[in-house]
């Protein structure tokens, strides 16, 4: 059970829970997932507190049958929507001339403290993005350094107090206690992203039904995340107006025809929404022009965010599309042209042992990010949701322990094996003899426990 990890991805149209274990290498594997369609929820944010614990409970089910585990603490997302971020910065002096772990955690819970956070606000993620050891900038990890003195830049990520307690109270009525709460554009960052990106610096935008989520990521962790409430969801509502047909048609619609390269002649017959025994037709073309001009205007307005960070010179990876959205046929040359000529590709998560090959899809980044989060692979330094410091080296000692362990248990029992099978075949002899060795044994035994 205690390498098990559960992750819940909390969107607007669906909940995903995904159940993986985690091997003695550290290597996860799916064992269970659950998805159910989303309700109680508008942009990511819970509006109806008992239909989103509905929908979470089903998700949840689900992924335990499938697992055949009883787990009840997750990982869990968080949408970008009422989010504010700050940026801070703290010094601290080095009594013994040696970073520890302890002066590490001490300058970043002084950066946080120095921090202008409004009281309505609490803290998801502390992001350390520069390490200063004696002026020296941009240290990759100073533990263990010698100096007098050592400085941070960090990037907090806070979110509205009354979303996060509604988020918590649903995932409990749900039968599940919050092991973490992680912004949904730092999973599905965690998903798709490799080594070469992150040290080029790179922009991930998660695209999903009714939000899209823009963050920076540069060397080791986040330094910008940006929310914007449009998604896939408003193509649909755009089709259902223009071509006056009900959603469910609209959406199949968007579904079979959406294309961003190149329009189509051909006519279709759709029903007409209010009589649906009748129908019209529609060229596809009016299609490929409705979806074309809302792709287009979400693109630049994120495109107007990524110029606004300050970052968009630091970016050398260029853009990383992901999510639902991004799976539009064209979206990846109509983003290039859009972010100046910047190198555009469509992420699908990592893959994971285990996964059905739906789940290698761009619209599961932020559940599979919210596994390999709750597996240890997080950024290297961070204090996270429950204020907890976390040590990306810490955290491999702990598995390297716990697999020793386990290795001495493994021992101990065959040990204890060979000794009960010499017992149980011991030659035909005295019987004084015969109690000696038990006596002996048991003795081991004592000294073993």
């Amino acid at each position: 059970m205690g390498n098990q990890i559960l992750a819940i991805d909390i969107g607007s149209s669906k909940i995903c829970a995904m159940i993986a274990q985690k091997d003695e290498n550290g290597d996860l594997k799916v064992i269970g997932t659950g998805i159910s369609r989303s309700q109680g929820l508008k942009k990511g944010i819970i509006t109806n507190i008992d239909l989103a614990s509905k929908s979470i409970k089903a998700a949840l089910n689900d992924a335990r049958r499938v697992a055949g585990t009883q787990i009840n603490k997750a990982v869990v997302s968080i949408s970008g929507a009422y989010t504010k971020s700050v940026n801070s910065n703290a010094i601290v002096n080095i009594p013994h001339k040696e970073i520890t772990l302890a002066e590490i955690s001490r300058v970043m819970q002084t950066a946080q403290y120095n921090a202008n956070i409004p009281h309505e606000y609490e803290i998801v993620h502390v992001l350390p993005y520069n390490f200063i050891v004696d002026e020296q900038e941009n240290i990759e990890d100073p533990l263990g350094m010698n100096a007098s003195r050592l400085e941070v830049e960090v990037h907090i990520i806070t979110t509205q107090k009354s979303n996060l307690y509604n988020l918590k109270k649903a995932i409990k009525l749900a039968g599940v206690e919050i092991e973490n709460v992680v912004l949904g554009g730092y999973a599905s960052a965690l998903a798709v992203l490799n080594g070469d990106e992150k040290e080029l610096g790179v922009a991930v935008i998660d695209m999903g039904a009714a939000t899209s989520n823009t963050v920076v990521h540069l060397g080791n962790s986040l330094r910008y995340n940006d929310y914007l409430g449009v998604g896939s969801n408003h193509i649909t509502n755009d089709l259902s107006m223009a071509l006056h047909t009900p959603l469910s048609v609209a959406e199949k619609i968007k579904l079979e025809y959406g294309n961003l390269k190149n329009s189509k002649n051909e006519i279709i017959n759709i029903p007409v929404i209010g009589d649906e025994n009748s129908s019209q037709e529609v060229s596809l073309e009016i299609v490929y022009n409705v979806i074309f001009a809302r792709v287009e205007e979400t693109l630049m307005i994120l495109a107007k965010s990524l110029e606004q960070s300050g970052l968009k010179e630091h970016i050398g990876a260029g853009v990383i599309l992901t999510g639902g959205m991004s799976k539009l046929e064209g979206i990846r040359e109509l983003a290039a042209v859009i972010f100046d000529n910047m190198p555009v590709r469509v992420a699908k998560p990592h893959k994971i042992e285990g996964m059905f090959e739906e789940m290698e899809d761009p619209a599961y980044s932020t559940a599979i990010g919210l596994l390999i989060y709750g597996s240890g692979g997080f950024t290297p330094y961070e204090i996270d949701s429950n204020g907890k410091i976390r040590h990306r080296a810490e955290e491999e000692r702990k598995e390297e322990i716990d697999r020793s362990t386990q290795e001495n248990i493994l021992l101990d029992q065959s040990e204890i094996k060979n000794e009960i099978e010499e017992l149980t075949t011991l030659p035909a002899e005295p019987k004084e003899g015969i109690k000696e060795k038990i006596s002996k044994f048991f003795r081991w035994i004592t000294q073993l426990f």
